[in-house]
């Protein structure tokens, strides 16, 4: 009767977190360039109920029970997002495989799908949250006007010159599976062993997508998916708390039965 307990109370933790992940789908609906998540879900070790003289003899299987379920994963979906037309110059949507590597202060490297960039302080094209892009671009003080091409090469317009100048080359990063990613916030993303290495390429070279200049790449949530997911998530969580109700009313009843 206890193990119904424990059981149910291993299905109450597992759907609070799936209740959790999808708050935060729901969250950053609007966010850019947001990658839901997903959680995958185990059943837990199986035990023998007890085994007998007779049931060895008759080579009959115990019966065996399993421990309730838990979560096994919780990965990110990295379906392509719509695109919001924004026509700022360093607004860059990325469609299909790939990411933006930049550099973080202690000297790793992230990834990211966000392609709002700017110019920080020393000239450099960078992230929204001021990460240098890797490899880095130096942009002229004295530039006019910055153009990125659907393969990455970025030109810009300086005095005393006709045409375009070339500054440098948006490389971008993939990897053999990005749902092993881990996640570390304000859209960054680090490599893990589940994720294997990165694979630096130029956008439009094969298995690496596009960018587009003047577009921003929008969440992947899809609202009326997260909404069914989360009244499943909840009726789910409600039968496991009536399952432990059951169990508690059955064991009041076996203790009234002494009296």
């Amino acid at each position: 009767m206890l193990d119904s307990l424990y059981i149910a109370a291993t299905g109450m933790q597992a759907q609070q977190l799936n209740v959790d992940t999808i708050s935060n789908n729901l969250a950053n609906i609007n966010t850019t360039a947001y990658k839901r998540a997903r959680v995958s879900f185990e059943d837990l070790l199986y035990r023998e109920a007890g085994r007998n003289a007779g049931a060895v003899l008759s080579g009959d299987a115990p019966a065996r029970f399993g421990a309730g379920a838990a979560v096994s994963d919780t990965s990110k979906i990295f379906l392509d997002g719509d695109l919001r037309k924004t026509d700022g110059p360093l607004d860059v949507a990325l469609r299909g495989a790939g990411f933006f590597e930049v550099t973080l202060p202690d000297g790793s490297r992230a990834y990211s799908r966000n392609g709002a960039l700017r110019v920080n302080r020393d000239g450099l094209l960078a992230s929204a949250e001021g990460h240098v892009l890797a490899p880095s671009i130096q942009v002229p003080g004295d530039a006019t006007q910055i153009s990125i091409d659907t393969t990455g090469l970025v030109t810009a317009r300086v005095p005393n010159e006709t045409a375009p100048v070339e500054i440098g080359q948006i490389e971008l990063a993939r990897f053999a599976n990005p749902g092993g990613l881990s996640a570390l916030g304000a859209n960054l993303y680090v490599a893990t062993d589940k994720s294997g290495d990165a694979v630096t390429g130029k956008p439009g070279d094969e298995g690496f997508g596009t960018l587009t200049q003047g577009f921003l790449e929008t969440s992947n949530v899809r609202l009326t998916e997260e909404l069914v997911g989360l009244v499943l998530a909840q009726r789910a969580f409600e039968v496991n708390a009536r399952a432990i109700q059951a169990s508690d009313e059955l064991l009041a009843l076996v203790n009234n039965l002494r009296r």
